[in-house]
Order: C-alpha cells, then sequence, then structure tokens
C-alpha cells in the first residue's frame, strides 16, 4: 500500500508563513539600514559635495553591499553555529553554506551559455509586464532612475561607474537574493508544501521584494522580471553563475545605453 503523504497544520503552516516573513523583513531591513548608516556616516565626514563624487560613490555602493552581506549572511550564520554544540557540526558548516548560498564549483560553459538565452526570456517577461502595467495612469514606463552617477562622466570616473554598476552590484545582488535568500525560502517552503509549489512562491516572493527595493514602479517591474529568470537559472544550474553573468548583461547594456549613446 503507498504510503499517505501527510499534510501539514495549521499551526505549521502559520509557523513556516511567520519564519518567511520575518526573512524577507530582515533582509529588506537590513539592506536599507545598512544604506541608510554608510551614506549618513560618508555624508558628515565628506560633506555633500564630495560625497557625490564618483569614486566616493563607488565607496558608498561597495560598503553597503559588503556590509549587508555580512549582516544578512554571516551573522544569522554565527547565531546558528553558537547554538550548535557539535564540533563535527561546526566543521563541515562552511561548505554546505557556499553550496545553499549557490557559490559551487566554478562557472561552466553551460552558465554562460544560459546568461544570452536568459536575457531574451527577461525581454519578453518585461516587455508582458509593462504592457500591462500601462493601463494604469500612475506607472510611468519612461520615469528615469536614480543610479548615483552622472551619465555624462568620462575617463577614469566611466571606469569607476562601470565597476560598480556592471560587477559589484550584480555579485552582491544575486549572492543576497537569488543565493542566500532564495535558498533560505526553498528551504523554509518546502517543509510543509510540495517542491512545485514551494519553487514558485519562492520565486515569486524573491522577486517581488527585489523589485521594492528599488524603489520605483518601472524600475520595480523591470527587476521583478528579472528576478523571476535569475531564479530560474539557479533552479536550472544549481548555482548562481548564470543569474550572475545574466545580471551583469543586463547592467552593462543598460551602461552603454546611459554612459556611451547618452539613452536615458
Amino acid at each position: 500500500m503507498p504510503k499517505k503523504r501527510s499534510y501539514p497544520t495549521k499551526k505549521e503552516l502559520l509557523s513556516v508563513g511567520l519564519n518567511v516573513f520575518l526573512t524577507l523583513i530582515w533582509v529588506g531591513a537590513s539592506i536599507i539600514a545598512v544604506q541608510f548608516a554608510v551614506g549618513y556616516l560618508m555624508l558628515w565626514c565628506l560633506g555633500p559635495t564630495n560625497f557625490i563624487q564618483p569614486v566616493w560613490t563607488a565607496v558608498y555602493s561597495a560598503l553597503s553591499y559588503a556590509l549587508a552581506m555580512f549582516l544578512i549572511i554571516f551573522i544569522p550564520k554565527k547565531i546558528t553555529s553558537f547554538r550548535k554544540k557539535s564540533s563535527i557540526h561546526k566543521k563541515n558548516l562552511s561548505e554546505p553554506d557556499r553550496i545553499k548560498i549557490g557559490l559551487r564549483d566554478f562557472p561552466t560553459w553551460t552558465d554562460i551559455g544560459l546568461a544570452p538565452a536568459g536575457f531574451i526570456v527577461y525581454l519578453l517577461i518585461v516587455a508582458a509586464l509593462t504592457a500591462i502595467f500601462n493601463f494604469f495612469p500612475w506607472f510611468q514606463a519612461n520615469e528615469v532612475q536614480e543610479i548615483g552617477f552622472s551619465t555624462y562622466a568620462i575617463g577614469l570616473d566611466r571606469v569607476i561607474a562601470f565597476v560598480t554598476l556592471v560587477v559589484i552590484a550584480p555579485i552582491a545582488e544575486e549572492v543576497i537574493f537569488r543565493g542566500w535568500l532564495y535558498g533560505k525560502l526553498r528551504e523554509k517552503i518546502s517543509e510543509s508544501i510540495s517542491e512545485v509549489w514551494s519553487t514558485i512562491i519562492s520565486i515569486f516572493l524573491v522577486s517581488l521584494l527585489f523589485g521594492i527595493m528599488h524603489g520605483q514602479w518601472n524600475v520595480g517591474v523591470n527587476v521583478f522580471a528579472l528576478s523571476i529568470v535569475l531564479c530560474g537559472l539557479r533552479e536550472i544550474t544549481g548555482t548562481i553563475y548564470a543569474g550572475i553573468l545574466l545580471h551583469m548583461l543586463k547592467n552593462g547594456l543598460a551602461f552603454y545605453l546611459l554612459f556611451v549613446m547618452g539613452v536615458s
């Protein structure tokens, strides 16, 4: 006789739901808190004029991402390891965590090939979502995004902007959102419901938070679509390497349009 599937109780579902909600709040609040703390500290030390210079904008972004990753990923890890008394668990802690974040091994040719394919899928999804949202009068598809750098930057300033927007930001955001957060949500939600639904819900929640954190409706819809594809690549490959490459490709194209072509 096949074993009957045991369904979670209402209490278990509420517990998982609360855990997921607190995880989302932890990530969002940590990023906002770090940005405010680093921003106000640098503004106080440098003054408004120097703070908006490209090199200090880059420092602000790098520090914010680094501190956010430390706060989001390593603080909970240290708290968990502190609670564990087994020395065996402590010895094997780093490798499973690295795999859960999606940093197993190295990028493959599959990752490289999936990045441009994912870019096409992303364009199709964002086109469909933008067409839907254009029916709402409050949605401004062409609203300019504040990126922290002047599009008139040249020379070294442009190089600094490129490294920040096309290299640092994609890596940091993929580690945080499609790495740590997506892995955590998939793990928590799959304890109560099927793998298929846990995947769908996790993709939606990660993408929703990613869109909200960008602060503008048009940008939020755009990166929501991007995140759906990035999460899908994480599911297909088991790592975040293809997602990082796709994210770099998307930001690189935007950088070229803004800084080289002058298209806003």
